[in-house]
């Protein structure tokens, strides 16, 4: 544990693309601060921060590891995420609960997915930010290319790089320093004068000092470095290599020097109340949970201010309930130790907390403390889930449930059109880990299969139909009559569906019938008559009828209102629809042209273009049957650098050709279920 003072304490997340050297880099800074006495290894296998069984045999970050380390005359808390658009929840509420963002980016494959979503929450959060570039000894690395890159994606003025290969490529053996020193070389040199410029800009005397003399004093520069990189007026860039152990004591250095401190006032992401980092009072985030084996649900506390200590009662402020702490322990990979207390920066864990989940906040005195949700991308991967064996459907709702409280950007529903259990994820890594986890840890065998579309049925023209229920049974018999008409119909909400009117007179159906009439319809439009589907968009109008004093019945008329209604619909040139989904996909420019050949080959119809922290944003639309299976063809087009998001915009007509194919497949079910 640390053994310095709290303003030594640094905080901060490793975030970026798959394939970066983020765990690498995690390995070399604990065996460099001398955590561990051999350095880690993702190929090897024995990297501190992928230890468990899948992520080494797949060789990439699933979840994200709590580590420390001393560095110098300060401890390191920080936190290894997955780069993976699959995992992203991770990474994003590691960012929520940390001080500053380190982000990992190769100098040869450049940015994707997970360095433009870990840059755009910390941006959001206004969230201290620096850049490590990786692998400047690889033959294809280009460090000019990928700060301009860099630039462009981010914040164009503020990206200053203070360290610089001092060779090319293979030749690369160490990196110029931008900040001060005499004999810079000329890219040091123009990088040290857009650092003084960026520097002067946070603080007003400086400001003054640099219109007045044109430059500023390596001191000068240094002291304002600090408050520059608090307020985002500066985001350093490093380069360096990971492989050859380069520019890493650059990088840490200036963390230690200047990075934020547990009692400077980063910013959080609170939607109500406040915190004084600098208070006694305790207050700690809950940014993870997973499941132990051994001891159950662990809860990870990032501490906000003051000590928490074992046995300590505590309020969680999000749901104003009582909690109290057991054992704390400080975690390091798969290696826990139990610690007395923790403090402001520092992380740690405890166990079955039986108030408290992920995203929770608890406090000693403060109860108005809550932190705003993490906004997490929607998913794109859908599936329908069930159990193998029979009987064992709890067993899996109890599961998903324990999965779903460790990964907020799962999502589970169960379809009551298609009596399907719906789980969506980011990707096909992640549903695969939910199959993988339901069989290892909890025991159930499960299937998963592209859903079914719940698709609608309407109305284009108007029908009309009658129809009458008689039945004699000795005593009272049953008899009704309802002459119906179907018209189109749109409603002013989504929500409203269709409408039901009455233009009954003179009594031929008695007032106290007509509830029972709307109740038929309401219920005979929930399986219409081409593909068992809901039907909307129409109006229903009974505008005529018979009854009988004795043998007419509420039960009656809706049966005579279930005949009715489906003959009208036959009468008024029933359609098919389907739900058409609207996407928003990001991707590099040189994706262009295979994405919108792909689109026009799944019924997609482009809306519009855009630009956004350097990559082309394309709208569209897309009917969801098409959707289900394109997230793996977008990342197979644009080699995993391109993704989107979806939401559902309305329904429209099917087309005829596939119209008939579904209609003779619900045709067959129904046989198939007589």
């Amino acid at each position: 544990m640390k053994k310095c003072s709290t303003d030594r304490v640094r905080n901060f997340v490793l975030a970026g693309q798959t394939g970066a050297g983020k765990t690498s880099l995690a390995d070399l800074i604990l065996f460099k601060g001398g955590a561990v006495s051999r350095q880690g290894s993702v190929d090897a296998g024995t990297s501190v921060s992928d230890f468990r069984k899948e992520e080494q045999e797949k060789k990439n970050s699933i979840y994200s590891a709590i580590l420390n380390t001393p560095w110098k005359d300060g401890h390191f808390f920080f936190v290894d995420t997955p780069g993976s658009s699959d995992f992203t929840g991770e990474a994003l509420n590691a960012i929520n609960a940390t001080d500053l963002l380190v982000l990992v980016v190769d100098a040869a494959s450049g940015i994707g997915p997970g360095t433009i979503r870990a840059w755009r929450l910390a941006r959001q959060l206004h969230l201290p930010r620096m850049i490590f570039v990786n692998g400047c000894d690889r033959e294809e690395a280009d460090f000019e290319k990928t700060v301009e890159l860099l630039k462009e994606t981010c914040v164009k003025k503020a990206c200053v790089a203070l360290t610089i290969p001092n060779g090319k490529k293979a030749a690369f053996t160490g990196v110029d320093s931008a900040l001060a020193g005499a004999n810079m070389s000329a890219e040091a040199e123009a990088s040290h004068q857009a650092l003084v410029e960026c520097v002067a800009e946070s603080d007003e005397a400086l400001m003054e000092k640099f219109f007045e003399e044109g430059t500023l004093s390596d001191e000068e520069l240094l002291h304002g470095l600090r408050k520059a990189v608090l307020t985002e007026n500066v985001v350093p860039i490093f380069a360096g290599s990971v492989a050859k152990n380069i520019g890493i004591d650059e990088l840490l250095d200036f963390i230690a020097q200047y990075g934020p401190a547990p009692t400077d006032a980063v910013p959080r992401n609170l939607s109500s109340g406040s915190i004084d980092c600098n208070g006694s009072d305790p207050v700690g985030y809950v940014f993870k949970s997973v499941n132990d084996t051994f001891v159950g649900q662990l809860s990870y506390i990032r501490v906000l201010s003051g000590v928490f200590k074992k046995d300590m009662d505590l309020t969680n402020t999000t749901n104003q309930s009582k909690e109290r702490l057991g054992g704390l322990v400080c975690i390091q990979g798969k290696n826990q130790e139990a610690i007395e207390e923790a403090g402001p920066g520092e992380i740690f864990a405890v166990a079955k907390l039986k108030n408290t989940g992920m995203l929770d906040v608890l406090s000693g005195n403060a109860t108005d403390i809550v932190f705003a949700p993490v906004e997490y991308p929607q998913p794109t991967f859908i599936y329908a889930i069930s159990a193998v064996n029979k009987g064992e459907d709890d067993k899996l709702a109890a599961a998903l449930g324990r999965m779903l409280a460790e990964d907020k950007t799962l999502k589970m529903e169960r379809n009551p059109e298609t009596h399907e259990t719906i789980i969506s994820g980011m990707g096909d890594q992640q549903l695969n880990l939910v199959v993988n986890r339901m069989k290892n840890d909890f025991k159930v065998q499960v299937a998963m299969e592209i859903p079914r579309v719940a698709y609608r049925e309407t109305v284009k023209s108007i029908g009309q139909a009658d129809f009458r229920h008689k039945k004699q049974s000795g005593g009272h018999g049953q008899f009704a009559e309802v002459h119906l008409r179907l018209e189109p119909f749109q409603g002013e909400t989504p929500e409203q569906e269709y409408e039901f009117g009455n233009e009954v007179v003179g009594g031929a159906i008695p007032k106290n019938f007509i509830p029972a009439i709307e109740k038929g319809v309401a219920e005979t439009r929930l399986a219409g008559p081409l593909s068992h589907s809901k039907c909307i968009n129409f109006k229903a109008v009974v505008f005529f009828g018979k009854y009988h004093p004795v043998d007419s019945s509420e039960m009656a008329f809706k049966i005579a209102t279930r005949g009715a209604f489906r003959a009208a619909m036959a009468n008024a040139k029933p359609e098919l629809l389907e739900p058409i989904m609207t996407l928003t996909l990001e991707f590099p420019d040189e994706y262009m042209g295979a994405i919108q050949s792909d689109l026009s080959t799944r019924r997609g119809r482009i809306l519009g273009m855009d630009r956004q922290d350097g990559q082309q944003v394309l709208n569209a639309e897309m009917p969801l049957a098409e959707v289900y299976n394109y997230p793996t063809q977008l990342r197979s087009m644009t080699q995993g650098r391109g993704f989107f998001s979806m939401k559902f915009d309305r329904y429209d007509p099917v087309p005829s050709a596939i119209a008939k194919k579904i209609q003779e497949a619900a045709a067959k079910e129904e046989e198939d279920e007589e």
